[in-house]
């Protein structure tokens, strides 16, 4: 969403740009988005905008994993719960302010090779849907920071195996699962490009790839458009 605003002429425009994003399950219809912010001279400022959010099409996949991850062990039950504490916790504790800077850079050099959004079935049965942009990846393949920020989590999970959350402020955050070898510890800043792990099959997987997740303010949107911005350098 871009804004600009003429104070006279002759001046050069300031230009507002700010992310917003639509989650999978926002129905289709008409919604306003709305921007409040002010100028550097503490004046208020606001607008709206009228948005038509239209229906998408997702495929349905069927994947085959080890029956564990379908319907995992009693005695697993408690390390599950207790991991997914641990996400709450990180998705809560995200810098007020954004860190990014410029646009976001893929996280491997490799090619796509699943999209978001698909319904995923896991050995037959309907699961979630998929929330990332998986990427061909042979184990040990580096992955890299898309952006910088700071690193929330650094640790193995059940599901997701190996991973790493990046906070970009503002409640961005970058998520690279099934990984091999950590390249960073929770709690380290990073700048855009840097390594921060090799990619593996580790956790809920069919295979060597990295698994690449963007969470905004509590909804995953698709990776792919995220990259394909091009904001203006800084």
């Amino acid at each position: 969403l871009e804004h600009q605003i003429s104070f006279r002429r002759g001046e050069p425009c300031a230009c507002w740009y700010a992310i917003a994003g639509v989650g999978l399950d926002v129905k289709p219809g008409v919604y306003t988005l709305k921007f409040e912010g002010s100028t550097a001279a503490g004046e208020k400022l606001d607008f709206s905008r009228t948005l038509q959010i239209g229906a998408a099409k997702y495929p349905t996949t069927t994947v085959t994993v080890a029956p564990q991850y379908v319907e995992p062990p009693k005695e697993l039950l408690a390390r599950i719960e207790e991991e997914q504490a641990v996400k709450r916790a990180a998705f809560a504790r995200t810098a007020p302010e954004s860190v990014w800077e410029g646009g976001f850079a893929p996280p491997t050099n490799t090619e796509p090779s699943g999209g978001f959004g698909s319904a995923r079935l896991y050995n037959g049965h309907k699961q979630s849907q998929h929330t990332g942009l998986d990427f061909h990846a042979a184990i040990g393949t580096p992955v890299h920071a898309t952006n910088s920020g700071k690193v929330l989590v650094a640790r193995p999970l059940y599901y997701e195996g190996n991973c790493v959350m990046i906070d970009h402020g503002q409640g961005l955050i970058s998520i690279y699962m099934h990984l091999s070898e950590f390249k960073v510890k929770e709690g380290d800043e990073v700048i855009k490009g840097q390594l921060i792990a090799l990619s593996g099959g580790t956790g809920r997987s069919t295979g060597p790839h990295l698994h690449f997740a963007v969470r905004w303010q509590g909804l995953y949107l698709s990776p792919a458009t995220l990259l394909a911005l091009k904001p203006p350098a800084q």
